[in-house]
């Protein structure tokens, strides 16, 4: 679908490729609002608006309409169209502005005719003709961060699916997988340079401090 504000995103390319059965046009503006001012009377309810300058409010839900304030209204929408059909035909100028930005959409075929795109064609088969020209195609793909275990990935904000952590995550995640594993190399080096003596199961578990400290250390290899 390339339709309305999709349209004027894809109108700026040098060729637009649709498929045969892609949505394209609705080039056309349109505004709605409930309202709900009738029944506030009715229940006895005044809702009041205090504004500065004459059009500051035209339509809203909860005060009556007037012909004036629909005239405005109106006027407004008809300037946002003349923006959008200039920046449309401004994109593609081969393009009969005036026919297709009527707010009507056209199939793939008509849209074509109209000359909303430039060829009807599926994404495979694009990618496949680009490929058999030599081209290098790739397959590009949003990978999240996952978040941060432990205390510190807790200190950090998260977003509601918990699957991004945002700037600070990363740098998080970037610190902990730097050092951890430089800590656990340090330590298999100390542990490996220490004179572990005879093959006596004590001497497995007790090791001493190879500064000659009074602290000692219990592990198990």
């Amino acid at each position: 679908v390339a339709a309305s504000g999709g349209y004027m995103m894809a109108c700026v390319a040098d060729r637009i490729v649709a498929s045969p059965f892609a949505v394209l046009g609705s080039i056309g503006v349109i505004s709605d609002l409930p309202n709900v001012y009738e029944r506030l009377k009715r229940e006895g309810i005044e809702f009041q608006t205090v504004t500065a300058g004459k059009y500051k409010r035209t339509l809203t839900p909860t005060k009556k309409v007037t012909d004036e304030d629909l005239k405005k209204s109106k006027e407004d929408i008809e300037e946002i169209l003349k923006l959008f059909k200039a920046f449309v035909g401004g994109n593609r100028p081969s393009l009969d502005i005036d026919d297709v930005a009527t707010g009507e959409t056209w199939f793939g075929e008509d849209a074509l005719n109209k000359g909303l795109c430039d060829e009807l064609n599926t994404v495979d088969d694009v990618l496949t003709q680009y490929v058999d020209s030599g081209y290098n195609v790739y397959s590009v793909k949003y990978d999240p961060m996952t978040p941060v275990p432990g205390p510190l990935g807790a200190l950090l904000p998260a977003t509601e699916s918990n699957k991004d952590r945002g700037i600070m995550g990363g740098i998080a995640k970037w610190v902990v997988k730097s050092i951890v594993p430089a800590m656990k190399e340090e330590l298999a080096s100390e542990f490996k340079s220490m004179d572990m003596g005879s093959k006596k199961v004590e001497n497995q578990y007790m090791m001493t401090d190879p500064k000659e400290s009074a602290d000692r250390i219990r592990m198990e290899l």
